[in-house]
């Protein structure tokens, strides 16, 4: 049981709790033998979503939590005065080494709050970011920033760069990872004074393999490996895909319908088109881990359902198997070290 993956999960987080949480947890912990699951919120809430389904009963643990932090309220407020708030529970397991990791679909703000004053950041982090991984024609890419630091500063970017190298190399498998910076154009003299101040850093950073430039039209290529931003332009990047997403499957399924012919037409290109729509459905992917802190924290989207919620769990097996965290500790001792000799 030592050797398990150990997860806190938000019970009581998003608009589709406890439900879809509770689903995603059994289905977590019925695809995989290496993950135990400690479920926080309401006893008797939980008991009840719990009975309806058979599962390992040594493989999820439900952690009382009696208060709620919602969505509207404010963050450091909320993390201040609900201590016994289902998505501080699950926080203080992370911070107390009972658990492994953290996952929520609950607040956004209380959750980066949360992980970087309750699990805290590794020494030497200045900012941690929210780094979701985005469907490509490739695979996948990650996207860092995404929403937990609008207003970041150039050393900030080039640690996201070599933390979401060091997350794609050893979660993902991709050697080398291609890293490009968000821009408004290939050239190096393009962009705002952010861009422009931190490309050079960028492109003289021995730790990753930067490729320059990357044109929003070009992400969903595979262009980068992984996408350097500040939280303002991840997040518009991050909210665009998904909106274009919705809406072409959306339009690919009326305009199928159309006739009887597009009918049976449909018919017959339905498993290829599922399966290759499949592969740009974001719930495929987890949620997005908050880099940087002591434990992991990740954050799902606030309408998750089961499988998302599922993925979001299992994405935290690698992280912990990979020691994502030791190897992020390691990049940054020997950055100091190279400081130092300079």
């Amino acid at each position: 049981m030592d050797e398990l993956v150990k997860v806190a999960v938000d019970a009581m987080g998003g608009d589709n709790a406890p439900a879809e949480i509770v689903k995603g947890a059994v289905e977590a912990v019925g695809e995989s033998d290496k993950v135990r699951i400690y479920l926080t919120g309401p006893q008797d809430v939980l008991e009840r979503e719990l009975a309806n389904y058979t599962y390992q009963k040594d493989r999820i643990e439900i952690v009382p939590a009696s208060e709620i932090i919602e969505t509207a309220e404010p963050p450091v407020m909320a993390i201040r005065k609900k201590k016994d708030s289902s998505l501080v529970k699950a926080l203080t397991l992370v911070k107390e080494g009972v658990c492994d990791a953290y996952v929520s679909a609950g607040s956004t703000g209380a959750t980066l709050v949360g992980g970087q004053v309750i699990v805290g950041r590794i020494k030497g982090v200045e900012r941690p970011p929210l780094a979701p991984l985005i469907p490509t024609a490739n695979g996948c890419s990650l996207l860092i920033d995404c929403g937990a630091n609008v207003d970041a500063r150039p050393s900030h970017l080039v640690q996201f760069a070599k933390m979401g190298s060091v997350y794609m190399e050893h979660v993902m498998g991709v050697k080398a990872p291609k890293v490009g910076i968000v821009n408004i154009g290939a050239e190096e003299e393009k962009g705002n004074a952010l861009v422009k101040e931190t490309f050079p850093l960028l492109k003289n950073c021995p730790d990753i393999n930067f490729i320059g430039s990357v044109e929003a039209r070009d992400i969903p290529a595979g262009a980068a490996d992984v996408i350097v931003c500040e939280a303002f332009v991840g997040n518009v990047i991050l909210k665009t895909y998904e909106g274009v997403g919705s809406t072409l499957i959306s339009k690919v399924k009326e305009g199928m319908m159309t006739s009887l012919r597009s009918k049976i037409g449909a018919l017959l290109v339905k498993p290829a088109l599922k399966q290759t729509l499949k592969a740009f459905d974001l719930e495929q992917y987890g949620g997005a881990p908050l880099l940087g802190l002591k434990g992991l924290v990740v954050k799902t989207h606030g309408s998750s359902r089961a499988v998302e919620i599922k993925n979001s769990i299992l994405q935290c097996i690698t992280f912990t198997e990979q020691k994502i965290n030791d190897k992020i500790r390691e990049m940054l001792l020997t950055q100091e070290m190279i400081s130092e000799e300079d």
